[in-house]
């Protein structure tokens, strides 16, 4: 049983916290938060994007080049970017609203058909028409990446854009339990948009949380919970983390740095290190079984943690719930979400 893994540090503060996973959460307490995700409400905003996996198998190499020859069997889309952390919140019962920038294309008709069919909002939807829809194109041979390519536009939305999408987030902010902003540095998460959303919120009861790309950190100076893997953190101080105390040292300088409540670092298989504002560090160790695709991870990971805190946990509640979704969909191949099912099974 997971209980049993657990690491100890000192918090900056000085105060010692050792929590085995057991200890941060029961299941019935799990249950219980699981169960009020379907009255929670979770507002996504960023970068909208749509994922296209194109299946195939490889049997030469091309005579060309010295590349494999795919010969494609299948293809589909899937809702990508800041809708993928929309999905994973919708896959377990959770309200959920979007805002984010597609263009007038195809990919950005099928992408807001997909949520019309799903009976989400699509008012945070700002169409711009002289700018593509973001896709990713991933070519998956024998359960293995052969390649991705990207069509895209990273530079800024227009200033219109993002006074439409913070009208709409005030226009529904009522009943809001938390946000996420999901940035993928596609050009829509910029410090208007984040600074428009903390006015909006202010003085209410929601928690902002950030999934950040770009490496200035100030940027999300501020909010509630923002959720680097390792790398993101090492680029946002500038530094390599050699070992564990590295990790923890980096962690606290972080949070006291740009005035965040919590800061979950996410590391593969190394698990997570949650650091609160109020000294405490907690290591929760990975469950992930077998790892097929990471792709969409870090989605699922601040999806979950954010509908978790809608429902009423706590940071630490969130984090474990959110590493439990995490360790389901790695072993999952493209891009994947989990069920509410699924994650019952294993709190």
């Amino acid at each position: 049983m997971l209980e049993d893994y657990f690491d100890e540090y000192s918090g900056g503060n000085g105060r010692n916290l050792a929590q085995g996973m057991k200890r941060i959460v029961s299941r019935k307490r799990s249950l219980e938060i699981i169960e009020g995700f379907s009255r929670s409400k979770v507002l996504v905003v960023g970068d909208v994007m749509v994922d296209q996996f194109i299946w195939g198998k490889v049997s030469r190499i091309s005579p060309e080049a010295p590349v494999p020859v795919v010969r494609v069997t299948s293809e589909n889309l899937l809702l990508g970017g800041c809708a993928n952390v929309l999905n994973n919140v919708y896959s377990m019962g959770g309200r959920v609203a979007v805002a984010g920038v597609i263009g007038s294309d195809e990919m950005g008709k099928w992408l807001a058909g997909e949520l019309r069919k799903l009976k989400i909002d699509t008012d945070g939807i700002v169409v711009e028409k002289k700018r593509p829809t973001s896709v990713k194109t991933r070519i998956i041979a024998h359960n293995q990446q052969v390649v991705r390519f990207d069509r895209e536009d990273k530079g800024p939305v227009k200033p219109g854009s993002i006074r439409k999408i913070i009208d709409y987030i005030d226009s529904i902010k009522d009943g809001l339990g938390a946000i996420v902003v999901s940035d993928y540095n596609k050009g829509v998460v910029f410090e208007r948009l984040v600074e428009g959303i903390r006015g909006v919120i202010s003085g209410r009861d929601i928690t902002l949380c950030i999934d950040p790309k770009q490496n200035n950190f100030s940027l999300y100076s501020g909010c509630d919970l923002i959720t680097p893997n390792q790398q993101e953190a090492e680029r946002a101080l500038g530094v390599e983390f050699e070992c564990d105390d590295d990790v923890i040292e980096g962690g606290r300088k972080l949070l006291s740095r740009f005035g965040f409540r919590a800061l979950l670092i996410t590391r593969g298989e190394e698990g997570m290190i949650l650091f609160e504002n109020n000294g405490d560090i907690v290591h929760i160790p990975a469950v992930g079984k077998e790892v097929f695709d990471v792709t969409g991870a870090g989605d699922t990971v601040i999806g979950i943690f954010a509908l978790s805190v809608a429902a009423g946990a706590t940071f630490k509640e969130a984090a474990v719930l959110a590493n439990h979704a995490a360790g389901i969909v790695v072993g999952k191949i493209g891009t994947a979400k989990v069920t509410r099912q699924e994650l019952q099974k294993v709190v």
